[in-house]
């Protein structure tokens, strides 16, 4: 863990995915989770793939994932995707990251 607080960034992108939940309270459980980035971001898991660079959290009792990569040189956690973990689905969270970074638009 650093001694650094990093910065939250997010994509817009990820804000739209965020802000189209319908539960407020469930929002709020997403956005203090990624609060709680910016003091220890290496608390995720690494993904493997596609996806290597980036990492992953649950929240809301592990029903939503938060895709982000830290920028170390700006002492920044970019969060890129926001959603549900749903496996076998095409609506999966990793699917609709792996889209858009194959989109170009995690950069």
């Amino acid at each position: 863990m650093t001694d650094s607080v990093h910065t939250i960034k997010w994509t817009e992108t990820a804000l739209k995915h965020a802000e189209a939940i319908p539960d407020q309270r469930l929002r709020r459980l997403i956005s203090q989770r990624v609060d709680q980035l910016a003091e220890s971001p290496e608390q995720g898991k690494p993904l493997v793939g596609e996806l290597a660079g980036f990492r992953s959290v649950r929240a809301v009792g592990q029903r939503y994932c938060i895709v982000y990569r830290v920028e170390r040189r700006e002492v920044v956690v970019v969060i890129v995707a926001v959603g549900r973990r749903q496996a076998s689905n095409k609506n999966d969270i990793y699917e609709l990251a792996k889209k858009l970074l194959r989109l170009g638009l995690l950069r």
